[in-house]
């Protein structure tokens, strides 16, 4: 069986990896020249690093190196994930450079139509696949506002841009910078920038709460929001077991727990010194996402050299007094000779018709996928990495064990209208607790190794009885998961 995966990333090549381990034919493309996704050159801004420590943020049989720092940059992750490609020799399996401008499905046969353009030469290819994988991320595309006024802008010199297209700090030397967003890549890229330029200033719409790396400069964060007792503090749609008592009758250890650590928090990161507490408890850290605090950010900005504009946004970019300013919403105008914009990301499939897209997606954009891996109503297609969590290489590797399981007939799922029932329940669970931040259907987080869990579990292939229990108390280790391939090669007669 011939399978074209779209995406060399963290979902891309965990794909390659395990579907190669299951027998079948593989090629994976990506428009970018080098592996890494989000993490590839062309991709990484200044100041970019995991949230995780590198000994959660890995896959199961292929750790971090040693020497690596507890928070690898951006090129070490990328450096990483080319060693991985090395040590399971997926090299001629990537097609590097190569873009998928269309594919389309045989509706009688089920088969695929990749369509593909070398970005260097301009080739185009068309090849036929049994099966398509969609690995692209859910940080596909970044998304930079349509605001008022750019042609102007830059015409005077302004420069508008995403983070991801900054990747030097020879960009801002000298330069106004404006950062849009508050996010963990804005505040990364403000506080690299200010290293360099002659202002930096965040505009910032919401101000969210942060977690440091080390609470209280010294418990690292993975103990309190990487383990099955962080994911417990909330409340699942299907709550079982320890996390039932502690969002019911345990509430008051609940409440006590993450209000010590909103206090220790906001004191450690000054936040009430700088006028930035967010508002609401802390609990609200997980509505549509973790953000770790960025090191020195707030530091910088109690010294003066970042200023947080709160409850701000640009209306309008303009060239004023010979140079280029940025209108906000609370009437000022700012010098701004560099705008950053650190605005999330678009979770797009552009490759696939209209039609296909339609087919994957509710009314409102969001995608209706089983498991986060199949659609409901679109044969022969999978998706890995289209749940934003916190353990990205282990989820990702469980929705690839998933699909090869399926492909392999292994698989005895329920019809697809109970499917599509269990799919609608939780996407407005999803729309509900993230208050209307969804990503698209693609939000899965708190709940990251309980979306692993019911992944594996479908498939007989989850961790045992005591390493769960082990994880409410430590962090998940990514090579507890080794045995889920294991078993699954086992079970379908492949040796390892």
């Amino acid at each position: 069986m011939r399978i074209a995966v779209v995406g060399a990333g963290v979902a891309g090549l965990c794909s390659a990896k395990v579907l190669t381990q299951f027998g079948f034919d593989v090629t994976v493309y990506d428009r970018t020249p080098d592996v890494g996704g989000v993490w590839s050159r062309t991709r990484r801004y200044p100041g970019v690093t995991t949230q995780n420590n590198k000994g959660t943020y890995a896959f199961s049989d292929y750790p971090m190196p040693r020497e690596y720092p507890e928070w690898p940059s951006g090129e070490q992750v990328q450096q990483y994930l080319a060693g991985y490609v090395e040590h399971f020799a997926l090299a001629p399996k990537l097609r590097l450079g190569t873009e998928v401008t269309t594919a389309t499905i045989d509706e009688g046969t089920g088969t695929w139509t990749v369509t593909t353009r070398e970005v260097g030469s301009g080739l185009v290819e068309e090849q036929r696949y049994d099966r398509l994988v969609v690995a692209n991320g859910i940080f596909c595309d970044p998304f930079v506002p349509p605001y008022l006024g750019v042609d102007e802008y830059e015409q005077s010199g302004g420069r508008l841009c995403s983070a991801s297209d900054l990747h030097s700090l020879e960009d801002v030397a000298g330069k106004d910078v404006l950062v849009v967003g508050y996010g963990k890549s804005a505040c990364d890229v403000a506080e690299a920038l200010s290293e360099a330029s002659r202002s930096t200033t965040v505009v910032a719409r919401d101000v969210t709460w942060k977690m440091p790396r080390k609470l209280g400069h010294v418990l690292n964060y993975k103990y309190i929001l990487l383990t099955r007792l962080s994911e417990g503090l909330f409340e699942h749609i299907d709550q079982r077991g320890f996390g039932r008592f502690l969002t019911g009758p345990g509430r008051f250890l609940r409440n006590g727990l993450l209000g010590s650590v909103q206090s220790i928090a906001q004191r450690q990161l000054l936040l009430k010194q700088v006028g930035l507490v967010p508002e609401g408890s802390f609990e609200r850290i997980v509505r549509h996402a973790v953000s770790l605090a960025t090191e020195q950010f707030y530091e910088k900005v109690a010294q003066g050299i970042i200023r947080v504009r709160r409850g701000t946004s640009i209306i309008a970019l303009h060239e004023k007094n010979g140079g280029p300013v940025a209108e906000l919403s609370d009437g000022a105008f700012v010098p701004a000779d560099v705008v950053v914009c650190a605005t999330g990301f678009q979770q797009r499939v552009p490759f696939l018709t209209e039609d296909l897209q339609d087919r994957l997606t509710d009314a409102d954009g969001n995608f209706e996928l089983y498991r986060q891996i199949m659609p409901l109503d679109v044969p022969n297609l999978y998706f890995v990495g289209y749940g934003s969590s916190l353990f990205s290489p282990i989820s990702a590797e469980a929705a690839a064990l998933w699909t090869a399981n399926h492909l392999l007939g292994g698989a005895d799922l329920p019809p697809v209208e109970q499917r599509r029932e269990f799919v609608r329940t939780r996407l407005d669970w999803m729309i509900e607790r993230t208050e209307g931040k969804p990503a698209r259907g693609t939000n899965i987080i708190p709940f990251s190794l309980r979306q692993i869990d019911e992944i594996l579990d479908e498939i007989d292939a989850n961790v045992g009885p005591m390493t769960r229990f082990m994880q409410w108390i430590l962090p998940a280790k990514p090579s507890s998961y080794r045995r889920s391939t294991k078993a699954l090669l086992k079970r379908h007669g492949i040796s390892p």
